[in-house]
């Protein structure tokens, strides 16, 4: 399951060793706080996928992670079963336009990112706790 960091200027999805693997990727992906525009809790995260896995992982209603890419955008996926999940908007972010990923913190998520956060990058769940 991916850990969400969170400080004062950006968003990391921390991701494990499988997951990059997985997902085809080196490292963990920085979302500066100023592109994220919209947030949204979701119990059903297969219905946001949009594309197909370019590079990712994909197995039908069980995995899906990488980037989707579809006409004229590219979101980045981590979605595992059918787990409730959070699916974040971006605008202007260097790589992608959307987000989606399936994560027990969705609502610590939507909280800790109205707080003015100090300090190094913490786990969105320490932080509305």
């Amino acid at each position: 399951m991916v850990t969400l960091l969170l400080d004062s200027s950006h968003l990391e999805v921390t991701l494990s060793g499988s997951e990059r693997l997985l997902a085809f990727r080196r490292q963990n992906v920085e979302i500066p706080r100023s592109t994220i525009t919209k947030v949204q809790l979701t119990d059903d995260v297969w219905t946001w996928l949009r594309g197909v896995p370019s590079p990712g992982t994909h197995v039908r209603g069980v995995i899906a992670m990488g980037t989707w890419k579809s006409a004229g955008s590219e979101d980045f996926v981590v979605v595992r079963g059918r787990r409730p999940g959070v699916v974040i908007d971006l605008e202007g972010h260097q790589d992608y336009q959307r987000i989606v990923l399936t994560t027990r913190h969705g609502l610590a998520l939507i909280q800790a990112l109205r707080l003015d956060v100090d300090g190094p990058a913490e786990d969105v769940a320490d932080l509305v706790s």
